[in-house]
């Protein structure tokens, strides 16, 4: 058993699969036209980091209620977490790229860690190499 995907709600689709690609060097895994539950067209977008089994799904918003969720699916806590092994090189191509850090980097316990936000706005650790696992980084 594994998590397959998690959803993260964005504005437009391709300016997401860019920054996910991109900046943050996830692959396309899938591209390809859906329909809503009422039949309007929509896409299915995953991304996921290289040899990763568990993806993400960049959904569209659709309606007012999901346009408000987009940047704040998680009440303004860090919700995501992204595990590199060279972080130093991770966070200067980041900041390169232009990636909002919230946080400079600092050295805990579990790694070497800083606080992004994604393209939505979402709250994300950046995490470099530690001892322990990154179910125990920041809360922030």
């Amino acid at each position: 058993m594994h998590v397959e995907l998690i959803t993260i709600i964005v504005e437009k689709y391709d300016p997401a699969i860019r920054f996910f690609t991109e900046v943050l060097g996830f692959d396309l895994v899938e591209d390809v036209p859906s329909t809503t539950n009422d039949g309007r067209a929509k896409r299915w977008v995953v991304v996921r980091p290289p040899g990763a089994r568990t993806g993400i799904l960049l959904a569209q918003a659709d309606g007012e209620r999901q346009y408000a969720a987009v940047g704040d699916q998680l009440a303004g806590r860090v919700g995501f977490f992204l595990r590199v092994d060279d972080f130093d090189a991770a966070y200067a191509r980041m900041t390169a790229a232009g990636v909002e850090f919230l946080t400079q980097p600092r050295d805990e316990a579990y790694g070497r860690i800083a606080v992004f936000r994604d393209i939505a706005g979402n709250k994300w650790d950046l995490l470099g190499p530690g001892p322990s696992s990154p179910s125990e980084a920041s809360a922030a």
